[in-house]
């Protein structure tokens, strides 16, 4: 008799059971997905995160520093506290200035958004350039430079959030059709078909409008040079909010990585996160491509950089995200400037030579995507 309640007590339908289930969903969601290894001790990644904000302070001073005319760490600390109007090497640091902050807060959207991105996707493949939204931002902008004239940030900045929220919406409406619904092989070559289809259309009109063509080629290829505080300033607070959005979900992601159904048992509206999550991503790329054209891989390779310290954690992968993706956007911006002087190569340029043989050796490993 007691051995039959007992059972009876445990049945999967059983209300008494239904706590255990949520604890063991619970337990499971901090437990390192299949095919990782564990991630380090709390610690220890607290340890790494505080060393890589000293690796991003470092390569801002480079950024400030390095050039074609280049100047001392200490010039550049003295521009800093006591800038001197007369002295031509603290004018150049401040010269310098938006473009490193540019560089910044580009970097950590795009790191924040391939991040969140791969997590809502589940999908390792996943990059804003690679999931057409890049293309989708990049494509409103030219529209709105060909048929409304538009010259400013703003008129970019609006244009760029309805492109990448489009594109973003056909993707998943795509990789939705068929059987198995929106699977990560699927939102993966959704994406890419639409980003070439995109850039297409985008060549179509450029080819047509010479104006529209001299307004856009120096942004078309992404960099952060020759950028001044009226254009980074206004963009400031989208990137702020998106990235507010994106740094709260690290839980919800973890949940969403372990499957729907999973979420779900952990009390998640799937639906609800998801769309949330998209908001954040979309205000973040979208910014990121008005600021400085559509830089691609900087979302990809940075996120999984970081899980050889973070392990499977959003909670963790997406600070370290915020942290380390300006130090390869900066990084490649120093690059860009001194491997061929007196020219410079843009950002853009720079972080597709490192970011493409990255993404041709996830493809070939097949990790998550079932490729």
């Amino acid at each position: 008799m007691t051995t039959t309640t007992a059972a009876n007590s445990t049945r999967p339908g059983s209300a008494s059971a239904e706590p255990t289930l949520r604890e063991e969903a619970a337990n499971a969601a901090k437990l390192p997905a299949k095919g990782h290894q564990l991630p380090v001790r709390g610690g220890s990644r607290t340890a790494w995160l505080l060393a890589a904000v000293v690796v991003l302070i470092l390569i801002s001073a480079a950024s400030l520093a390095i050039g074609a005319r280049d100047v001392s760490l200490q010039t550049v600390w003295q521009a800093l506290t006591g800038f001197d109007p007369a002295n031509g090497d603290h004018a150049v640091v401040h010269a310098r200035l938006p473009r490193t902050v540019l560089g910044l807060v580009v970097g950590a959207a795009l790191g924040l958004a391939g991040a969140a991105m791969q997590g809502v996707a589940r999908n390792p493949l996943a990059d804003p350039g690679i999931m057409g939204v890049n293309a989708g931002a990049a494509l409103a902008v030219v529209t709105g430079i060909y048929l409304f004239g538009i010259s400013s940030l703003t008129g970019y900045i609006w244009f760029a959030f309805f492109g990448a929220a489009t594109a973003a919406t056909v993707v998943y409406l795509v990789a939705s059709l068929g059987r198995d619904g929106a699977t990560p092989v699927k939102l993966a070559l959704a994406g890419a078909a639409l980003s070439a289809g995109l850039f297409s259309l985008m060549n179509v009109i450029l080819v047509s409008s010479q104006d529209t063509l001299d307004r856009f080629r120096f942004w078309q290829v992404g960099g952060i040079a020759g950028r001044e505080w009226s254009v980074v300033l206004p963009g400031l607070p989208f990137l702020v909010i998106g990235a507010v959005i994106v740094l709260g979900t690290g839980r919800i992601l973890n949940s969403l990585a372990l499957g729907d159904d999973t979420a779900r048992g952990l009390g998640q509206n799937v639906s609800l996160v998801r769309a949330i999550t998209a908001v954040g991503i979309v205000l973040l790329c979208g910014s990121a491509t008005a600021l400085a054209g559509p830089i691609g891989f900087v979302g990809l390779v940075i996120p999984h950089a970081v899980r050889f310290l973070t392990g499977p954690d959003y909670r963790w992968i997406l600070p370290f995200s915020l942290v380390l993706a300006p130090v390869l956007l900066l990084a490649a911006d120093i690059i860009g400037r001194v491997v061929l002087l007196p020219g410079e190569v843009p950002a853009g340029i720079m972080t597709a030579l490192v970011g493409a043989p990255v993404f041709v050796w996830l493809v070939r490993r097949g990790k998550g995507a079932g490729l």
